[in-house]
């Protein structure tokens, strides 16, 4: 068994894979698994691996349930739903922050998420690029606030040559608490941007419908009702959310 979302991309410039959606969707839902390696810096199991179908093949990542650190704030073995809901989220917005993500019943080591793997830009900063006005990060800072990430640290930030960046990494998205936590906030109390605004009075619409069954079949109702509160709010003050004093505005370590 799998769990895919339906293709609402490319989002906003080529960057790279947009042409190949459908086809990494179905390799990632449906292909042999063959393990590489294993990611030795993640906190969680993260192994590197090559999904074969037929007519394709893709590098990916693949995150066993089972390889899952518990954590005090989340429920443990959720984190693999969580992260195919970002990238359900990601995808209705368009902006194609998240790689293509599915969840697999049948992984090597079972139950897990299988993301595609994306090749960074080795050439840029990882410190000038959070620092940078990039559009594409202003729009991620927005998705965080959507998905209310409670780890956006730099080394999650995926640049690509034409100046898309991807988003990686969230599988402590979606608390009912408030618990963002980024490097992103250079934008923090800014107006949201017409684009911005336009994008989220959609995803509205969306979580009263495909979106809201989706996310109900990953998340809990009370995590899917406050996703829509927290679209509601961005909406009725049309700026960027601010640092709060009760939870640290940064995650730690930063990079």
């Amino acid at each position: 068994m799998t769990s895919a979302v339906p293709r609402r991309e490319p989002g906003p410039g080529p960057h790279g894979i947009a042409a190949e959606v459908d086809t990494a969707l179905e390799a990632l839902s449906i292909g042999t698994i063959e393990m590489e390696g294993r990611l030795v810096d993640a906190s969680n199991v993260t192994l590197y691996c090559t999904v074969y179908t037929p007519d394709a093949s893709f590098p990916c990542v693949y995150k066993p349930v089972r390889g899952e650190r518990p954590l005090w704030d989340f429920p443990n073995g959720t984190l693999a739903e969580r992260e195919v809901a970002a990238y359900a989220v990601s995808a209705a917005t368009g902006w194609a922050i998240v790689p293509p993500t599915v969840l697999r019943e049948d992984g090597p080591y079972g139950r897990g998420m299988v993301q595609l793997w994306i090749d960074v830009d080795e050439t840029v900063d990882p410190v000038q690029l959070v620092q940078s006005d990039s559009p594409a990060l202003r729009r991620m800072a927005v998705f965080d606030a959507v998905v209310n990430n409670a780890d956006r640290k730099g080394g999650h930030l995926l640049p690509m040559p034409d100046g898309h960046v991807y988003g990686v990494d969230h599988g402590v998205c979606f608390a009912t608490e408030p618990k963002l936590r980024t490097v992103l906030w250079r934008w923090a109390g800014d107006r949201l941007t017409g684009s911005a605004r336009e994008t989220l009075h959609a995803l509205r619409a969306d979580l009263d419908g495909t979106l809201g069954e989706q996310l109900a079949s990953l998340l809990t109702g009370a995590e899917v009702r406050r996703t829509v509160r927290r679209v509601d709010r961005l909406l009725a003050s049309g700026r960027h959310p601010e640092p709060s004093e009760e939870w640290p505005p940064v995650p730690w370590p930063a990079f």
